[in-house]
């Protein structure tokens, strides 16, 4: 894997609809494998978390999270993915961690084909059927990027703030220890109830939906 470099880091205060408030460090790259503009965000005590894990300590909790326009701009209910990004900034800025927002749409199909897919889904496919009947892949995201980057920050080390194990398994792949799975919560709605059962079923993302 190529390394990446950290081109710039400012500051950044976010706000989110709901009231809550904190700052980011947003770092930005070179070299990465896909040459997106990926961004990596530093919440809370970040630097200290990643000093604390180079010295034994806890690993800090890093969620690698994909874009969604639909979901985390405009807040779409047939996702979880606005929720999710949501709550991933008030826990990673709770203990110290890195957000990666990583542009790839629609699992890596873009946001047109997202599109699309979603028309194929309410003629009865599931999300993963709606991306093959496309021509794509079930899933077409890689983290290479997400590993560079993690790498050129220092977090060699993390705890995975996520319910999908393929995001573990690729990051360990590509020399990231996954010290342990953080389970993200469940952002049911009756919108989004079939999408998060394919995602339980199909690709065995950790997803308790019987409360």
């Amino acid at each position: 894997m190529p390394p990446a470099v950290v081109r710039t880091s400012v500051s950044v205060p976010l706000r989110f609809p709901d009231g809550y408030a904190t700052t980011a460090q947003v770092h930005t790259f070179t070299g990465l494998a896909d040459d997106r503009e990926h961004l990596a965000l530093g919440l809370g005590d970040w630097e200290g978390a990643l000093r604390r894990s180079a010295a034994g300590g806890p690993a800090p909790l890093v969620r690698p999270h994909s874009e969604c326009l639909t979901g985390d701009v405009f807040g779409s209910q047939r996702c979880d993915c606005g929720p999710q990004l949501r709550e991933a900034v008030e826990r990673i800025a709770g203990v110290g961690g890195l957000l990666l927002y990583l542009r790839q749409e629609g699992r890596g199909i873009g946001l047109y084909a997202k599109l699309d897919a979603y028309a194929l889904q309410d003629a009865g496919l599931d999300t993963y059927e709606a991306n093959l009947a496309l021509g794509r892949g079930e899933d077409e995201r890689d983290y290479t990027a997400a590993a560079q980057m993690l790498t050129a920050l220092g977090a060699h080390r993390v705890d995975l703030l996520s319910n999908n194990p393929d995001k573990a398994a690729q990051l360990q792949r590509l020399g990231v220890e996954v010290a342990r799975r953080v389970a993200t919560g469940v952002h049911l709605s009756a919108a989004n109830a079939g999408y998060l059962r394919a995602k339980r079923d199909h690709t065995a993302h950790s997803l308790d939906l019987t409360g």
